[in-house]
């Protein structure tokens, strides 16, 4: 578990000023020094902050915005460049062109020693590597920001694959997200169009993957889970993990050599069906979408190897999302709505999924509805594609301030890129014919006997809890009303921003109605001559336009730092 501290006033230790201050200067350097100013950082972190030049290099001015936040993000390291391949899953938070970019996002780290890596799995196995291998091949197979992947054999002969956690990076991660917190905070204070997304939730949403990721016992966990529900099928195999030799930092899995599933060439010359692959992939991703709730996440090429007998293994379970059986039906219910073109039920459908401050108007919520359905759905069913749909409810959701939820999107990208790779494989393959019968089946299982009677017991269950409950509330109220203990409180949010904004323009308007009575009422005392004079001039009427004066200046001052006229 991550050991995070939501902090304030923040360059004043010496464990964040050294990173804050390589942050800033990266973003003067790519040209986003707008973005300290708007943010005020300087009033947080003044040392730090008067390190960084200003001067901005003329070689990034052929880069585009996209490019150049890409560029940031990849110079800053592994948190942040995990931040963007998270964020490159939130159309619903950033442009296009800029999740274009952030899918290209490398991780260049260079690999650590493998005298480093022995280190961490004798104190992680608590005993000698030659205790647990034959031998370990000491150049990695695989190099990322957060692990490398060594091949090696056990000393019962098994070969594995060995995954090992990158020196320190659990403490850099820390201090990273720490300092993230206090950027987004920063954010919904001080940029109003940043903060209908709430940049801390996005941070405490990205927290909770990165504490999943870093930790293999729960890639492990999510290996073992997937392979219990595949156990019946043949057609997929999930690696075996050594869970007594796993540690959170060190995952020990079965080796497998089989073939990249968009290395055509190998799969010709290994004789598989590339027909038979296309099909067996998808019902992968469908069945564990849509039958089992809990989903591989990442399923680009890379991470599905095709196996003799045109078996399907998917690799690198770090991230992975889980959805309950309501919002599979929820999801499903948008789909038919969309399906037999019911521009309201898919409305409605959509709004169930989304989280939203203002329900948006449901005229023109519709008609967006409509003109997205007369752009898809009248064609043949095999010109349609998953992907570009999916991406233009995320438009529509955007369009209308809807945020969708975390891992419905990680479904929503899950499915677009298996239909990306199963065409690679297959150009003739119709992922929405595919994927029909086995959305009706789980639309018509709603209707079972069997579920019917579970709803009828759990409501029943519920009726009789409130039943049972309701007297004592209404007695245990009655007894606070007589005591006069009863108190009512009335949140309204965003309600503090605003008095916030009204204590501010109140308390200028009466400072501005002081320093003009001041200016009056010293030049009454000029005119008039009150005493004591000096060279005919009333020197009380001259301090009293000073102290207008030095009160002018510094609510001038006020309000320029405030950004507002």
């Amino acid at each position: 578990m991550l050991s995070i501290r939501k902090i304030g006033v923040i360059g004043r230790t010496y464990r964040h000023l050294n990173r804050y201050t390589q942050i800033l200067t990266i973003l003067f350097k790519y040209g986003f020094g707008e973005l300290v100013d708007l943010l005020r950082i300087d009033q947080y972190i003044d040392i730090g902050f008067r390190m960084i030049s200003r001067k901005r290099e003329d070689r990034i001015e052929k880069y585009s915005r996209s490019e150049r936040i890409r560029m940031v993000l990849e110079e800053l390291g592994p948190t942040y460049i995990k931040l963007g391949q998270v964020l490159s899953t939130r159309p619903d938070l950033i442009p296009s062109d800029l999740i274009q970019e952030l899918v290209r996002l490398q991780d260049r780290v260079p690999p650590f020693d493998f005298s480093d890596a022995k280190q961490i799995l004798e104190s992680e196995l608590h005993s000698p590597i030659d205790t647990h291998f034959q031998f370990i091949e000491e150049k990695p197979v695989a190099s990322a920001s957060i692990a490398q992947v060594y091949r090696a054999r056990l000393i019962d002969g098994d070969w594995v694959a060995v995954k090992v956690q990158r020196p320190g990076i659990q403490k850099m991660i820390e201090v990273d997200l720490e300092i993230m917190f206090h950027l987004a905070t920063l954010m919904e204070q001080h940029i109003e169009e940043v903060s209908f997304h709430r940049p801390v939730r996005i941070v405490e949403e990205f927290t909770r993957v990165l504490e999943k990721e870093i930790d293999f016992t729960m890639e492990a966990a999510s290996m073992q889970r997937v392979a219990r529900n595949f156990l019946d099928d043949p057609t997929v195999y999930i690696p075996k993990v050594y869970i007594e030799k796993t540690t959170p930092a060190v995952l020990i899995m079965e080796l497998i050599d089989g073939i990249k599933i968009n290395d055509m060439d190998r799969i010709e010359a290994g004789g598989l069906d590339r027909k038979l692959l296309t099909t067996r992939g998808a019902n992968v991703c469908l069945r564990q979408i849509f039958e089992q709730g809990f989903f591989h996440a990442d399923p680009h090429p890379g991470n599905i190897l095709a196996l003799p007998g045109n078996v399907i293994c998917l690799l690198d379970w770090g991230m992975v999302g889980a959805i309950d059986q309501r919002t599979r039906e929820d999801f499903i219910a948008l789909v038919d709505a969309v399906a037999f073109r019911r521009e309201h039920q898919a409305a409605k459908a959509l709004l169930k999924l989304t989280d939203w401050d203002r329900e948006p108007d449901t005229r023109e919520f519709e008609r967006d509805i409509s003109d997205f359905m007369s752009l898809h759905l009248y064609r043949p069913l095999k010109e349609i594609r998953i992907g570009k749909l999916l991406q233009h409810i995320l438009d529509l959701a955007f369009r209308h301030r809807l945020r969708i939820p975390a891992d419905i999107f990680l479904m929503l990208k899950a499915l677009g890129t298996v239909e990306g790779v199963a065409l690679q494989l297959n150009p003739e393959f119709d992922m929405v014919s595919y994927a029909a019968p086995l959305i009706q089946k789980i639309r018509f299982k709603k209707l079972s006997p069997e579920r019917l009677a579970g709803d009828a017991i759990h409501l029943t269950e519920l009726m009789f809890r409130f039943l049972n409950q309701f007297p004592q509330d209404v007695l245990e109220i009655a007894r606070m009303t007589r005591q006069q203990n009863l108190m009512v409180n009335l949140r309204h949010e965003g309600m503090e921003k605003m008095l916030s904004t009204h204590d501010q323009i109140s308390n200028r308007i009466s400072f501005s109605v002081i320093i003009a009575g001041l200016i009056v009422g010293s030049a009454l005392i000029v005119i008039s001559e009150t005493p004591p004079l000096v060279y005919g001039i009333s020197m009380i009427g001259i301090i009293g336009f000073l102290a207008a004066a030095l009160m002018g200046v510094w609510l001038l001052i006020a309000i320029i730092r405030k950004g507002r006229p």
